[in-house]
């Protein structure tokens, strides 16, 4: 398979899984993105939250 056939085939392989689970639900592995903000809760353990 040619680079350029590849390459189609990912991109409409991402667009369907974005499509179908949404935006952010899968990227391009050192993509230069911004991840969309993500509420937390503290779980009372300051290592634990760091390791979350």
């Amino acid at each position: 398979m040619s680079d350029n056939n590849r390459s189609r085939a990912i991109d409409l392989a991402i667009g369907q899984i974005e499509k179908q689970f949404g935006k952010g639900s899968i990227m391009r592995l050192g993509e230069d993105t911004t991840l969309p903000g993500v509420k937390a809760i503290s779980t009372g353990a300051l290592s634990l939250d760091i390791a979350l």
